[in-house]
């Protein structure tokens, strides 16, 4: 009897009963907004900023509307000009060229190797065009952190790194998103806690600190923040630093500050779910996985696999034949963008140079979400389906 899935790929596990609570108790006193305090009182997203800088080790945290908007918003501080180039990924997620075109800065894409990372020869070869990269975790694959960092403190060139698919993970023991200047992440429904849209950025720099706070919209109530530089530095920088809002509210703080505290079990599960898909579709003829780096301990609430030199014929036979037994798999390599997938020539707004080896790559790329409300149980049947249906078609294609 053939096998057929019947769980949701879109399905997120409830918010905790702690977290709902505390959303009802925002509710019930009516101070949505984060400014908005009674006499002696921090608000909860003043205490999420201070609980997720802790978190993570660092100085300064600012909570705002989006990861999007923590990426537009970080490129303002760190003081990129319209028309200025900025490097970043050739495989991302569109927000990420989105946020550097949203400033009228002009995104130059970097090379995608077979471990979908950032190509760091074609990086090197590409520093001296810009004195910014916005790094993009696509897919929580996290390259040789130490090599990138070396190669751009000596080209004097600020690392952003966008941690949307990276939060809970680490690089050698530190948290993704504190080996740049500045850290941003994301809590958008199917990133690693949920409020909806919701974003972070996390710097060690003072004065990043205190120009995203106002960018955020803090008006002249920057003391209400609790992960904030002094006063003495906002009034060097607030003058100049425009108010762009896109602040995060309380009621979305409060339903993150329980998520947070429990962020690290949440990422062994996805781990446990992550290793049982990839035992199961190892040694699969014709399907490629990709391999993750030593140094690295990721976060696996997706999973990529590639069908490298395969025919867009022979890829669009496996997505609908796993499709039709309940198993939904993104590709990258569609022509058009479908859903959130696209590449770097589907964003026409920028001028982009062709990379045929990186074209390779991203026509391979197969992709699948992992919610944490799959059992393992779940995970081995869904391994066990790719890995038919990949396996037939292969035969096909091969013949």
């Amino acid at each position: 009897m053939t096998e057929i899935f019947t769980g949701s790929f879109t399905q997120q596990e409830p918010i905790p009963q702690e977290g709902i609570e505390a959303a009802i108790a925002v509710l019930n006193h009516g101070r949505l907004h984060r400014y908005n305090v009674a006499e002696g009182e921090f608000s909860e997203a003043a205490l999420l900023e201070q609980e997720f800088a802790a978190q993570t080790g660092a100085k300064y945290c600012v909570a705002v509307a989006s990861g999007g908007y923590a990426l537009a918003c970080s490129l303002r501080a760190v003081g990129v000009q319209p028309g200025e180039t900025v490097l970043t990924n050739a495989f991302t997620l569109a927000p990420v060229p989105g946020a550097i075109a949203s400033i009228g800065a002009k995104p130059e894409f970097v090379g995608v190797t077979d471990e979908l990372v950032i190509d760091l020869d074609d990086l090197e070869a590409k520093l001296g065009h810009a004195e910014v990269l916005m790094l993009s975790h696509m897919r929580g694959h996290l390259c040789d952190m130490n090599r990138l960092m070396q190669m751009c403190d000596a080209a004097d060139v600020t690392v952003i790194e966008d941690c949307a698919h990276t939060m809970g993970a680490h690089w050698r023991g530190v948290p993704s998103g504190r080996q740049g200047a500045i850290g941003c992440y994301s809590m958008q429904t199917y990133k690693h806690v949920n409020s909806g849209e919701g974003g972070f950025l996390i710097t060690d720099d003072e004065e990043i600190a205190a120009r995203a706070i106002i960018l955020s919209g803090s008006y002249m109530l920057y003391e209400r923040h609790l992960a904030a530089p002094g006063p003495e530095v906002f009034e060097r920088v607030k003058y100049t630093t425009p108010n762009v809002s896109g602040r995060m509210d309380n009621l979305r703080a409060a339903i993150l500050r329980p998520q947070l505290r429990d962020l690290e079990t949440q990422v062994k599960r996805w781990n446990e779910r992550y290793d049982v898909v990839e035992q199961g579709l190892s040694e699969t003829p014709g399907l490629k996985l990709v391999k993750r780096h030593p140094n690295a301990r990721p976060v696996g609430s997706s999973i990529q696999f590639l069908l490298l030199d395969w025919s867009p014929k022979a890829v669009n036979a496996v997505i609908s034949r796993c499709a039709a037994r309940g198993v939904e798999l993104k590709w990258f390599g569609g022509a058009e963008p479908a859903g959130f997938t696209s590449r770097y020539d589907s964003w026409r707004y920028t001028e982009a140079e062709r990379m045929p080896a990186s074209d390779r790559i991203l026509t391979g790329i197969v992709d699948m979400r992992l919610p944490l409300t799959f059992s393992l149980d779940d995970c081995a049947l869904i391994a066990r389906i790719i890995r038919a249906e990949v396996g037939a078609v292969w035969q096909q294609h091969s013949v």
